[in-house]
């Protein structure tokens, strides 16, 4: 069950309405590409066929269910 921050549901999804949070989720859940940042937080990439196979780049909290941040990372190409 993933949850989402108040700046996730409150900034995100209005700048970025066209991101759907299934996608998020699927991201996550794919662990297809993961890296720590300093403070704990994770990235985690996957490519959204939906979205033209673009990289969907989600950040979680370290508890890794809880959603903070989601764009399209147009310099992430795989595999980094």
């Amino acid at each position: 069950m993933f949850k989402y921050t108040t700046y996730f549901e409150e900034d995100v999804m209005t700048k970025r309405p066209y991101i759907k949070k299934e996608w998020c989720e699927r991201v996550v859940s794919s662990r297809q590409f993961i890296t720590l940042q300093p403070d704990g937080r994770l990235r985690f990439w996957a490519q959204i066929p939906e979205y033209g196979n673009r990289y969907l780049r989600v950040v979680t909290l370290s508890d890794q269910h809880t959603i903070l941040n989601a764009f399209f990372d147009r310099n992430f190409k795989g595999g980094q």
